[in-house]
């Protein structure tokens, strides 16, 4: 090969590198996979209890929500795979609450009834109650019809409001309305009114707690038998059945009883089914 012909194939080798390491530089790194979306975070379920309500519901020390209903809800969330926040609520505004969706559930020893029932929905009854009358121990209070003359204090818009009201009747004066059981009871401790008329769990629970207010209680026949349920918004049939299926689950492994007996001393029959 001449030296022109050596420079020429020198020349246009030297070109086609050239082109070669354009075109490799010309080409783009291969676009990294896409990440994939982060899941979206678990709902939190904001439970309403008017915490004043001991043993259901109430305040310790620390300001943090604690009682009866509030373990029970807790292990029903746990059986059902979903997350709850509780959340205080005056029990004036709790109904409210849950129509207008600030709350998702409520619990708060609430007695299901037919009234209830139009507006919202109910689990499977979790307990059952019964009205009872506190006095003190020097009352000559015997029965329910022995209040008819008597100033008779009740936790506003409750059951027992709604007994003493048809027993003294709806504008009478003696009927002394409460924001809170436990503040009913005080007024009695005081002599402010001469009988209470509340749940029986929450009665029970401050005359044993509180022995030198000097109580006895006294029952009734006339009075209906009670369920407490865990209400929703009316129609929320998922959560509902959630809730439903966490609390056969809880009773089926003996949750609930250990739950029962640690506030009230003895495993209880299981509720009756509502109608």
């Amino acid at each position: 090969m001449t030296s022109l012909n050596t420079r020429r194939f020198l020349k246009v080798a030297g070109l086609i590198a050239a082109g070669l390491w354009l075109a490799a530089c010309s080409k783009q790194e291969p676009a990294a996979p896409a990440a994939a979306p982060a899941a979206a975070p678990a709902k939190v379920y904001v439970v309403g209890t008017d915490a004043a309500y001991a043993p259901f519901e109430s305040q310790n020390e620390r300001g943090e929500i604690v009682g009866f209903d509030i373990e029970v809800v807790s292990a029903i969330a746990a059986k059902a795979g979903i997350e709850v926040r509780f959340v205080n609520t005056p029990w004036e505004g709790i109904f409210n609450s849950l129509a207008q969706g600030d709350r998702d559930l409520l619990v708060s020893a609430i007695t299901i009834t037919e009234e209830r029932r139009q507006s919202m929905d109910f689990t499977a009854p979790y307990f059952d109650a019964v009205q009872l009358i506190a006095v003190r121990q020097n009352s000559p209070v015997t029965k329910f019809e022995d209040l008819k003359t008597l100033k008779v204090g009740v936790q506003t818009g409750t059951t027992g409001d709604e007994v003493v009201t048809q027993l003294l009747g709806k504008d009478n004066t003696n009927v002394r309305r409460f924001e809170s059981t436990p503040l009913a009871l005080k007024e009695l401790e005081s002599g402010g009114v001469d009988a209470v008329v509340a749940d029986n769990g929450v009665v029970n629970h401050y005359v044993a707690n509180n022995s030198t207010a000097a109580f006895k209680t006294v029952s009734d026949t006339s009075f209906e038998p009670e369920q407490y349920g865990i209400a929703v918004r009316k129609g929320n049939t998922e959560l509902l059945d959630k809730l439903n299926q966490g609390l056969a689950a809880i009773r089926a492994d003996g949750t609930y009883d250990a739950i029962y007996t640690k506030y009230f001393g003895a495993p209880a029959a299981a509720p009756a089914a509502s109608n």
